[in-house]
């Protein structure tokens, strides 16, 4: 997210990352703990670090949103070729689980209060905020290129990544 962050804003400086293992360093990183890494930031996902926010043990100084939906999923050609069958019963399974879940928003804030480390109202609050995709079969070709460029941007993916060929539509 940070190399969304810096497309957004037009950094080009390069990024230093510290590694710090676990949520709980990051925390005690950013707040200067002794014997922790010291770190000037992190970004983590907004109701998993909002109970620490609330309690005032970090500061919350700002908020960016993904570029792609909930459950994007990606597959090799080789994968597509050679597991056409069984990706396609991952993909059927992973569209159902999304239907339950949207189905049943009641029984998936209990499971979150009761398992997640949130409270019952911030997880009501969660549900208003996520969009799955109707359709984990098909993707939206911009968000492929998106992804791509994020990616790029990052240094996981070369300039290699824009002579391939990318499947959208994979059933």
């Amino acid at each position: 997210m940070s190399f969304v962050l810096a497309t957004q804003k037009g950094w080009t400086k390069e990024f230093n990352f510290e590694i710090q293992d676990n949520f709980k360093n990051l925390r005690a990183g950013v707040n200067h703990e002794d014997g922790f890494k010291p770190t000037d930031a992190f970004m983590w996902e907004i109701f998993t670090t909002k109970k620490y926010y609330d309690n005032k043990e970090i500061k919350k100084i700002g908020q960016i949103y993904t570029p792609w939906p909930s459950w994007v999923v990606t597959a090799g050609t080789d994968v597509i070729d050679s597991k056409k069958e069984a990706l396609a019963n991952f993909l059927k399974s992973v569209n159902e689980g999304i239907a339950y879940f949207n189905a049943h928003h009641d029984e998936a804030v209990e499971h979150i209060s009761s398992n997640l480390d949130y409270s019952a109202e911030d997880a009501r609050a969660w549900l208003k905020t996520v969009t799955f995709v109707d359709d984990v079969t098909k993707v939206d070709p911009a968000v492929v290129q998106k992804t791509i460029s994020i990616l790029k941007s990052a240094g996981v993916l070369t300039e290699v990544a824009d002579s391939k060929e990318y499947v959208v539509n994979v059933v």
